[in-house]
């Protein structure tokens, strides 16, 4: 399995990884099959992404995904971050392998969970939730 120059930088040198105290939004999802879960904060202010973390339990493709997909939604309107496919992350990485596709798909959901988390607090208001309590979406 052969890893393009991208994903490698990405994974021995991810960007945004960490957790986010002050979040107004996170998602979380795994893949049981592979047990990879990964979880993303984001930090909403006038409906544009100000801030973005990733913390993932995975395998090196995961962890470069979860990177990169934080990379490209900082600073777009939460409308634009929608918008982010598997495909897009997959791209901007250069490809991945066949069997590590999957890795993309969890970026691409738990950014949607989390930006879905951000509009359900906004409508129930409803306090952050913590590690502790954020639900495991599996896909």
């Amino acid at each position: 399995m052969e890893y393009t120059e991208q994903v490698m930088d990405h994974f021995m040198n991810p960007r945004n990884m960490g957790e986010m105290e002050d979040a107004n939004g996170v998602g979380t999802v795994g893949n049981a099959k592979c047990g990879d879960i990964m979880r993303i904060y984001i930090k909403v202010e006038n409906d544009v992404i100000t801030d973005v973390k990733f913390k993932t339990f995975g395998c090196g493709a995961a962890i470069a995904t979860s990177s990169k997909a934080t990379e490209i939604v900082k600073g777009m309107t939460l409308e634009e971050a929608e918008k982010v496919t598997n495909r897009m992350v997959m791209e901007a990485l250069g490809g991945l392998p066949p069997v590590k596709v999957h890795c993309s798909v969890l970026a691409e959901e738990a950014l949607h969970a989390a930006i879905q988390d951000y509009r359900a607090r906004l409508e129930g208001g409803e306090a952050p939730r913590t590690d502790d309590d954020a639900d495991v979406k599996y896909v």
